[in-house]
């Protein structure tokens, strides 16, 4: 597969100090929320390749999850504009110059073909298992192109601590506190955090739970993952997006290389 990177990394969580600490969650200017960045066309054409090509592997829309889905959509329509797309009643030209039709009976596919970044929409449970306070969000919908170790069929419709699952340091207790971040979120008021890792996969990399493969130090690539959290205000979902760029070590600013020596990035191994 040919490499897809980043000529320039517009977010080192290692480089801020409220980033480059657990839980690392600092408010998100909705303005900045969704991001067009250097390797736009070439993600795009590989995020395209995939939702063509494997569909039931990339995406996923439970029918109790499509109000919030066409919300969601409703949304991004509304800010393309600013973000160099021509938004028409019927498509939407990309800032790649490719038209995409404008599908509200598709929103999920359509969203997925528009935006870098993933996409998870997260709800109460449809089935009303475990009602209550403090009950788990279920992921009811979205598209993961470019994920980092998971697959979208093995956690579509599951609870946060089945999705987890595979993750020792994710206990109840931290499950607990994510799940108080999640119910916190507020419509117009986002959070966000990062992560980075160092990595030898290329973009797109699903796997399995259990297949445990980690970077070292001597890997190629780093990956950075912004990460934001959005309550849409009619249905109350919290979209997940997952915003991923990867970059050779030369590609960081002179700022960011200094802040990685001084904070280097938490190894598996």
């Amino acid at each position: 597969m040919k490499e897809i990177l980043q000529s320039k990394l517009s977010f080192a969580p290692w480089a801020d100090p409220r980033t480059n600490r657990l839980p690392g969650v600092v408010p998100l200017d909705m303005a900045g929320w969704l991001e067009v960045d250097t390797a736009y066309n070439a993600q795009m054409a590989l995020r395209d390749h995939l939702i063509a090509t494997q569909p039931e592997e990339v995406m996923g829309l439970d029918e109790s999850a499509r109000p919030a889905a066409e919300e969601l959509f409703d949304m991004v329509m509304e800010l393309l504009p600013d973000l160099g797309f021509r938004v028409g009643p019927t498509e939407v030209l990309r800032p790649d110059g490719v038209t995409v039709e404008r599908n509200r009976k598709e929103p999920i596919k359509t969203l997925g073909r528009l935006l870098q970044c993933d996409i998870c929409l997260m709800q109460p449970d449809p089935s009303g298992a475990g009602a209550g306070a403090g009950e788990e969000s279920v992921l009811t919908g979205g598209v993961l192109c470019f994920p980092s170790g998971w697959r979208l069929p093995e956690k579509f419709m599951r609870p946060m601590m089945r999705i987890h699952k595979p993750i020792e340091v994710y206990t109840p207790e931290l499950g607990r506190r994510v799940q108080r971040l999640l119910d916190g979120v507020q419509p117009g008021r986002g959070l966000m955090r990062g992560t980075a890792s160092r990595s030898d996969a290329h973009l797109a990399d699903p796997r399995s739970e259990g297949d445990y493969r980690h970077g070292t130090s001597a890997s190629k690539y780093i990956r950075v993952e912004r990460q934001s959290l959005v309550r849409l205000p009619e249905s109350r979902a919290v979209v997940f997006t997952i915003h991923t760029q990867v970059v050779t070590p030369e590609a960081l600013s002179p700022e960011q290389a200094q802040a990685l020596a001084e904070n280097p990035i938490r190894l598996a191994d």
